[in-house]
């Protein structure tokens, strides 16, 4: 997709600050590269309402301050099963309304969130453990969530919050933002972040987390679950590489399923209506279920 104009002036705005900062100190430039990095580069919704939210319950309440806006679909006949649905960076639940009346019609009650600094909700920034308290802070709230269909930033938010699930829950990976140090050596390569601000990048992670940039990794996560997973992905994804989902299928872990498709990339997967009918046949049916490539 050609970057548009804007995008190509803020992109070009921002080298120039952070190339700026960085002769002088190295560390500021990383803070402020730290901050871009979290920033969504498009805020707010931009497109109508789906006729599905008109029938939602809408929900609201306070995350640390900001006021959150989300949604609640109750089924007519229920299953006793509670999803939520999780979009990615700089998306909104708008975007995954295909999913709503497959849900309800097999019986789940289904939940959708504007993440902080996303959509509908307020906040300014975002990053993978924002996002996870995030969705800690929901499945509280609501009582246990069963399953999770989460995309891109939200499908690695979503497997670290696995890490310290109780309970049986079933958990859906789409195109999911397999590994932070991709993106990250990808943010670099786009804002052309020179090598002191880059080791200060990743000192800054070490200070505020306690983790190296390595830990956030859903590679590493699938090491440590046993939860079951449908793991969908493109393999002509530009935003999160299909190569990075390679060391986990060598694994060849049980209790993960792999659902690969060609020529959808990183957001047509998500619509797709072929990946909507294996997410809604992983939920409904039994752990066992298996998925064939795409």
């Amino acid at each position: 997709m050609e970057m548009k104009l804007a995008q190509r002036v803020v992109i070009g705005y921002y080298k120039t600050k952070l190339r700026t900062i960085g002769l002088v100190s190295p560390r500021m430039a990383a803070e402020q590269a730290f901050k871009i990095f979290c920033t969504p580069y498009t805020k707010g919704v931009h497109q109508k309402e789906p006729l599905v939210f008109h029938k939602a319950h809408p929900q609201t309440f306070r995350f640390e301050d900001l006021e959150i806006k989300g949604f609640q679909w109750i089924p007519e006949k229920p299953n006793g099963q509670k999803v939520l649905v999780v979009h990615g960076f700089s998306s909104y639940g708008y975007k995954f309304e295909k999913y709503v009346q497959p849900l309800l019609a097999t019986g789940f009650e289904v939940f959708m969130f504007d993440a902080p600094a996303h959509g509908l909700s307020e906040g300014k920034i975002i990053n993978a453990l924002i996002y996870k308290k995030f969705l800690a802070s929901i499945d509280q709230r609501f009582e246990k969530m069963d399953a999770f269909i989460a995309h891109s930033l939200g499908g690695l938010a979503t497997s670290l919050l696995a890490e310290e699930l109780e309970g049986k829950r079933k958990l859906v990976l789409i195109a999911p933002a397999t590994e932070t140090r991709t993106a990250v050596q990808g943010f670099y390569k786009m804002f052309k972040i020179k090598e002191p601000v880059r080791q200060e990048f990743e000192q800054m992670i070490e200070r505020m987390t306690g983790k190296t940039m390595d830990h956030f990794s859903i590679t590493r996560v699938m090491r440590n679950i046993q939860l079951p997973v449908l793991w969908i992905h493109d393999q002509q994804d530009r935003i999160c590489p299909y190569t990075d989902t390679l060391p986990v299928q060598k694994e060849g872990h049980p209790h993960i399923r792999f659902y690969i498709t060609e020529g959808l990339g990183h957001n047509k997967i998500y619509r797709d209506q072929q990946v909507i009918k294996h997410v809604i046949g992983f939920l409904t049916e039994g752990s066992e279920y298996s998925v064939k490539r795409g």
